[in-house]
């Protein structure tokens, strides 16, 4: 419970309109007000409906302890949700004030207990001695066999225990941050990043310039800010990265679905999920309801999975959704480029397991998956592998087993006194951009609550309702950031050329005819070439071959065949290779059949935009 208590002069109310939640109330409680009062301010949180009974009596002790140091006639009780951002089930939230309410009659006070769930216009005037504004955070930590209670003040003073920061080796050896004898230097800034040492340098990521240089995309000018606009070569590296992921969760068994982007934050479960991810989000006000845009595909599908009938026979059951768009409030300053955005496309695969020890060998499959994009993507990640202080010593083995097996590196370990979110174990993998910054990419989470919140069971071989544990996944993080850290490693990589992969370079093979008189056959090649499904296209500007050239190299291209009188006469192409600088003579054939040995099991879809350059609109 979060509370705000102000020592008043006077306070005056009046309600102006219900929400779908609000209580019932007489005429009388429309508009009201007190004089001499202490009002508590009172946001009643998901945490407190563990125990609802001491909760009352200690927000009742609280208030009493400050009425008696101020001396106020009157006790206000006015609900103000904007003080916590993981509110609880609106019935609780009332019923706890109302028994707040009630005790403190009890207690021979005169109270005003502001109505929940109306919004209201209010006046306030505040005292201004010392003591006239106070806030507390009243927590209830259940010991299980002792029941113990405990209060936490809010007065700045108390701080949380720091997570603990080691490095995991493969051979199960940990060691302090501090004393690591680094081997990479990304690692490093990793660990940098994470306990803060990283310095603001006030550069721009190569990324961002590159973005638009290549024609790829570009901040929405009109929009809010953090949401891009494609452009036709954009638009296809990020379809090709779709397609990817679909095919890679899809024979893992994943089964697609599309859900709503916005959710009814009236909904208990809805609420309480939103909350584990803090102030970030889109809201939105209907004259009845309170509107979230989803951060990610959970809401939708854990309605769906709420919805169907399940048994152990099906486990695991995966369900994937590719959301266009999930919404992220992140601050203003923190917007930038590709890496951190109000917008963005995110991948997301959920599987339900029967229970935690079958998401254990799921969760060590689906970070193979995470892992097998590093090399497909040709990226190079550094890897935080998150847990619970409870659950790293149950499975600690588990844990040094799946470095050692599966992610065969060193890792950062990363070891939380309690849990925050929905998940007790996590790995996250991350490219490290130009800057020395981590920018994360894939992820897998193992939830243990979201089944009980929204109701997900399933039938066990006894035919009883058992609830399942659920991993979250996203197999190459958000389709922004995989472009974002493909962009950033063509400045790391210090002495390669720059360039994409070639099954998503958008153009793969460009011919250059030397003259006009040579772009007859420049296009029958040209033909020959988009039939093998390779993305084709012909520089028929008037540049100077020189300049075509170069314009080619600008651009990435990765082959490039120069059409002259020699290879009309002979019949032949001769291809330049851009990653090795090797040029060859070669059929049509041999080069289609090089390209797909190179692009094998990646997704293909054909050049978006006109084969002749010269046609083609300057984005």
């Amino acid at each position: 419970m979060r509370t705000l208590m102000i020592h008043s002069d006077y306070l005056r109310y009046k309600t102006r309109s219900k929400t779908k939640i609000a209580e019932d109330i007489d005429d009388e409680k429309r508009a009201a007000g007190v004089d001499n009062a202490l009002v508590a301010f009172i946001a009643v949180e998901e945490d407190d409906e563990q125990n609802p009974d001491v909760i009352v009596q200690k927000a009742v002790n609280e208030i009493l302890n400050v009425q008696n140091k101020v001396n106020a006639d009157n006790i206000v009780i006015y609900p103000y949700a904007h003080l916590s951002s993981s509110l609880s089930n609106p019935k609780v939230a009332t019923q706890i004030l109302k028994d707040i309410e009630a005790k403190l009659i009890e207690n021979n006070q005169a109270v005003l207990r502001v109505p929940f769930g109306w919004y209201k216009s209010f006046e306030l005037s505040c005292k201004g001695h010392p003591l006239s504004e106070l806030s507390r955070t009243i927590t209830v930590d259940p010991v299980a066999e002792t029941e113990e209670e405990t209060i936490k003040v809010d007065d700045g003073e108390e701080e949380e225990e720091p997570n603990t920061m080691l490095i995991l080796e493969e051979d199960g050896q940990t060691y302090p941050v501090d004393d690591y004898n680094y081997k990479t230097k990304t690692l490093k800034q990793l660990i940098d990043h994470e306990l803060g040492k990283s310095k603001d340098t006030g550069k721009q990521p190569p990324h961002v310039r590159l973005m638009k240089e290549k024609e790829l995309a570009s901040n929405e000018p009109s929009a809010d800010v953090g949401h891009i606009r494609w452009y036709p070569k954009g638009k296809l590296v990020k379809d090709l990265l779709s397609d990817y992921v679909y095919n890679l969760v899809v024979e893992r068994g994943a089964m697609p679905v599309e859900t709503p982007v916005m959710y009814d934050l009236a909904d208990p479960a809805i609420r309480e999920h939103a909350a584990k991810f803090g102030e970030r989000q889109y809201r939105l006000k209907t004259k009845h309801r309170e509107l979230m845009l989803r951060f990610a595909c959970c809401f939708g599908a854990f309605r769906i999975l709420a919805d169907s009938f399940l048994t152990w026979k099906n486990m695991p059951v995966g369900i994937y959704e590719l959301s266009t768009f999930s919404f992220r409030f992140e601050r203003q300053g923190e917007v930038v480029g590709l890496k951190r955005l109000r917008a963005f496309t995110m991948p997301d695969f959920h599987s339900v397991c029967l229970d935690d020890e079958h998401a254990r060998e799921i969760f060590a499959k689906q970070v193979d998956m995470c892992a097998q994009t590093e090399a497909d993507l040709e990226v190079n990640y550094e890897i935080a592998f998150r847990v619970t202080r409870d659950f790293y010593e149950e499975n600690e083995d588990w844990v040094k087993q799946i470095v050692r097996e599966n992610i065969k590196r060193p890792v950062l370990l990363e070891i939380l006194p309690k849990m925050k979110h929905y998940w007790n174990a996590k790995v996250d993998f991350a490219a490290i951009d130009d800057l020395g910054r981590p920018i994360e990419n894939p992820t897998v989470q193992m939830d243990i609550q979201s089944a009980r919140r929204f109701g997900i069971t399933y039938l066990d071989e006894n035919e009883e309702q058992k609830y399942p544990t659920i991993l979250h996944c996203s197999p190459t993080g958000s389709i922004e950031r995989v472009i974002c850290s493909l962009l950033e490693k063509t400045s790391t990589d210090k002495g390669a050329k720059p360039s994409l992969p070639l099954w998503l370079a958008p153009t793969q093979v460009r011919i250059i005819p030397v003259t006009d008189d040579h772009l007859s056959y420049a296009e029958g090649i040209y033909e020959q070439i988009k039939d093998l499904n390779i993305r084709v296209d012909i520089d028929d500007t008037q540049e100077r071959l020189g300049k075509k050239i170069r314009n080619a190299g600008k651009e990435w291209i990765p082959y490039t065949i120069v059409v002259g009188d020699n290879e009309v006469e002979s019949n032949t192409i001769t291809v330049n290779r851009r990653m090795d600088d090797t040029k060859e003579e070669i059929s049509v054939e041999q080069l289609a059949d090089e390209i797909h040995e190179l692009t094998k099991g990646m997704p293909f879809r054909q050049l978006p935009l006109p084969c002749m350059v010269s046609k083609r609109v300057k984005f």
